[in-house]
């Protein structure tokens, strides 16, 4: 317990630290504009092309069909 003092000292430190990010994120509508291109992207993702395209480029998918024929 030699060095307890030093601990909380850091531990206090990191908490400022994380809350005033926290706080830059909030004021400046970082969590706003995430939640945008989120939803952007899985609404690009859920499209019928898009799915086709990510089912073209995956190099898996004749390994997948094979193990589903050969139980």
């Amino acid at each position: 317990m030699k060095f307890l003092d030093w601990y909380i000292k850091l531990a206090v430190g990191f908490a400022t630290i994380g809350a005033s990010m926290e706080y830059f994120m909030i004021r400046t509508g970082f969590y706003d504009k995430v939640t945008v291109l989120e939803a952007e992207k899985r609404a690009a993702e859920l499209d019928p092309k898009s799915q086709a395209i990510k089912e073209a480029l995956n190099p898996w998918r004749t390994h997948d069909s094979k193990r589903e024929a050969d139980p």
